[in-house]
């Protein structure tokens, strides 16, 4: 099947931004699939009208953005869809704005307690004791004063698992990383493990029982928590302001 040609850019200004726009264009209206090679440089440069510095620019951009795959020697790909420049991205964008770390908890507090009754009805039980597991390994960790962070991602990976959404998995991950990169800024080192992984034992212990309106109370309690740390941090941050 012949390939539609791009579009001659028709704007002047921030021409970087129109290469890029046109090769995204270019990507759709030919449905070209990850993984598919572009035409040569010197090709797509003269469709475009533009030089092969400027076509250089737009596909370091799309590149950056995990639209586009440059290989030495080869050409440049279509690359498969992925959420890390996005997440990247977030987790910067955040830095120390506690208003947007305060919104990131919120949509996945929402995600996860709406949720969280449709895995109690799919949740099977090698997945519970496997949570179980998860929550052990917290509280061994919880009992020496350690860390768990790895454990309580993995902890709200099994929780949804079952769902087989990979949408989801991938939100509550661009969410749950975002805000951990986050978290030195509001000192989560602070929060006592011990009533963190109480609060995940109680969750399993209501999925277990296939509670849905405790696992629902039990998920919120655990993000009101962390909303009233949070809380705590800007007030901090207030209170030092002024000083």
């Amino acid at each position: 099947m012949a390939l539609k040609s791009m579009k001659p850019l028709t704007r002047a200004p921030l021409l970087h931004v129109s290469v890029q726009e046109s090769l995204r264009a270019y990507i759709d209206d030919n449905s070209l699939e990850p993984g598919t090679l572009l035409p040569p440089e010197s090709e797509l440069a003269t469709q475009l009208g533009v030089s092969r510095n400027s076509l250089r620019e737009g596909i370091k951009a799309l590149e950056s953005v995990g639209v586009l795959e440059s290989r030495r020697g080869i050409g440049v790909f279509v690359k498969a869809f992925s959420f890390e420049p996005l997440l990247d991205n977030l987790a910067y964008g955040l830095g120390g704005a506690l208003r947007e770390i305060e919104e990131v908890i919120e949509i996945r507090r929402t995600l996860e307690v709406g949720l969280i009754g449709k895995t109690l009805v799919m949740i099977s039980d090698e997945d519970i004791a496997e949570l179980r597991a998860t929550v052990n390994r917290m509280g061994e960790h919880a009992q020496r004063g350690e860390s768990f962070a790895s454990d309580d991602q993995q902890f709200h990976t099994l929780l949804f698992r079952c769902q087989n959404n990979e949408m989801l998995a991938r939100l509550l991950d661009v969410f749950w990383l975002a805000f951990y990169k986050a978290s030195d800024f509001v000192n989560l080192a602070n929060v006592d493990p011990v009533a963190t992984w109480k609060d995940h034992a109680a969750i399993v212990d209501a999925v277990e029982a296939r509670d849905v309106l405790e696992a629902q109370r039990r998920l919120d309690r655990h993000y009101e928590g962390i909303s009233q740390v949070i809380a705590a941090n800007k007030t901090n941050s207030n209170v030092g302001g002024t000083r």
